[in-house]
């Protein structure tokens, strides 16, 4: 049987990661265009793609290393393993269920891991685009009614959750997009290729579409609920946009986000 972690050179242990890292640099190195394709070359290559779609799957990978355990215990003849005793059985049996039991845990840990990263740009994002929404229907004005300690403390949050803000959509950004470029040029260079899901320009433009069409959507619903705001409570709200609107949406995202980390420890 063959052995895709030798082919990869890397652990059975590996992460996810590792493994994609591995196989970006043998395919560097044995890529067909690279070697004029040569006969050997293109065989070796053939074998790496190969083990990267076996262990590159996470199922794939947690029955290809059961497949493992069993012919690495059929194969030992000296291993109480390949006794047909029945304790060497349930022994054997238990091996298995504790090395398929470690296979789905890592599996179900890189998964985490992954959702949680994207849950830190997704929950930023929409709670951006839901405030915007609801600042253009209400146009508030607490930023007017507010005296200075009032407005020094909003200020404050303002620039706590726009920093936030922009360190969320940056460190999103750097996890889950990539600049346009060819993917099959990237490989042979010694630079690592594409492996994020998402163009970069793709992720701007939605970006700016989804502020600009919650705004739009805000102030057209906004518009036509105007007279009923105004006429219930004409100090809180205006009948127009005002610069300090720009305040609200950033502070939102910031307690939002805030919560969603409060609640996601009970979770852990």
């Amino acid at each position: 049987m063959v052995n895709y972690y030798k082919v990869l050179k890397v652990s059975p242990k590996a992460t996810n990661v590792e493994i994609k890292s591995a196989y970006r640099r043998l395919a560097r190195k044995l890529h067909p265009d690279v070697n004029n394709n040569v006969e050997n070359t293109a065989r070796e290559f053939t074998k790496i793609a190969k083990a990267y779609e076996i262990l590159g799957n996470p199922k794939e990978r947690a029955n290809y290393d059961r497949q493992l355990l069993k012919a690495k215990y059929a194969a030992d003849n000296s291993s109480v393993f390949s006794s047909e005793n029945a304790h060497a059985k349930r022994w054997r049996q238990m091996a298995y269920e504790r090395r398929y039991n470690e296979i789905i845990d890592r599996m179900i840990a890189d998964e985490r891991r992954e959702t949680l990263a994207l849950q830190k740009v997704i929950f930023p994002t929409v709670a951006l685009f839901v405030s915007t929404f609801f600042v253009a229907i209400f146009k508030p004005l607490f930023w007017t009614n507010l005296q200075i300690i009032g407005r020094i403390i909003l200020l404050s949050l303002f620039v706590a959750g726009l920093v936030h803000l922009v360190s969320r959509l940056r460190s999103g950004f750097e996890r889950f997009t990539y600049s346009n470029e060819n993917l099959h040029d990237s490989i042979l260079e010694e630079t690592e290729p594409v492996t994020k899901p998402y163009p970069r320009f793709t992720a701007i433009c939605f970006l700016i579409l989804g502020v600009s069409v919650s705004l739009g959507i805000g102030l057209l619903i906004g518009n036509y609920l105007d007279l009923l705001i105004g006429a219930t409570m004409p100090t809180l709200f205006s009948h127009s946009l005002k610069p300090e609107f720009i305040f609200y949406p950033p502070i939102v995202v910031l307690f939002v986000d805030l919560m969603h980390n409060f609640v996601s420890r009970f979770d852990n």
